[in-house]
């Protein structure tokens, strides 16, 4: 059954969510988009764009949710010239009626792509679909613990509920199975910066740097394999 979670304005005028079942946010109050530019974009995709080959990003997402870090991604796809085949793993999909009132392409002032926001939602899950000239979307509904993809991915958005909510999706295990399913120098970016998070990764191989957070956090983490 699809989620229809409370909607609220973040303090950069873009949406968040709240999970019903959580009671987490899906992202920062200070500014959901602000964050998605600066951790996942600014210090994700741009940051391994110099590492990829033929121009081409296979990224992961783990917590697809709202839909508004695959949206930014699909976006910069153009501006980065970048063609980015994107797997969105999400445990509890929300409802066709929570995305339709959620702001982003207004947010983003990218009106013209309302209904492009609406089709990566609406179209079939556990199948790749071509979203745009340069970007392909997959939706997964599953649990992370289940992921078998090996050697597979550039980078890593890891936009899991914090240890607050989720402690099981901050330790060695979950992170053992991210590492495997990153390709060699594949990277893992998350708003996460929390001690016992970093030296989960650590244990399993990553090489971890602290990085400058987004508004409101001193804080972020980049993984690499």
């Amino acid at each position: 059954m699809a989620l229809n979670p409370k909607i609220e304005v973040t303090e950069d005028g873009s949406n968040t969510l709240v999970h019903p079942k959580f009671n987490a946010h899906y992202h920062s109050v200070f500014g959901a988009i602000q964050e998605s530019n600066h951790v996942f974009i600014d210090s994700g995709l741009k940051f391994q764009q110099p590492n990829l080959q033929d121009n081409r990003c296979r990224i992961l997402e783990v917590g697809f949710g709202s839909g508004l870090n695959a949206f930014n991604a699909l976006i910069s796809s153009e501006e980065l010239s970048l063609n980015i085949d994107y797997v969105g793993v999400e445990q509890y999909p929300i409802s066709l009626e929570t995305v339709s009132q959620l702001n982003f392409p207004t947010a983003f002032k990218r009106k013209d792509l309302q209904s492009t926001f609406n089709k990566m939602h609406d179209v079939e899950w556990e199948k790749p679909v071509k979203i745009s000239e340069n970007f392909t979307l997959e939706k997964r509904q599953q649990d992370i613990f289940n992921l078998k993809d090996e050697n597979d991915y550039d980078l890593i958005f890891y936009d899991a509920f914090g240890p607050g909510a989720q402690p099981e999706l901050w330790t060695a295990p979950i992170f053992e199975i991210l590492y495997k399913s990153l390709k060699n120098q594949g990277v893992l970016v998350t708003y996460c910066a929390q001690g016992a998070a970093r030296r989960a990764m650590q244990s399993v191989g990553f090489t971890v740097q602290r990085c400058p957070g987004p508004p409101s956090k001193r804080h972020m983490l980049r993984a690499v394999k």
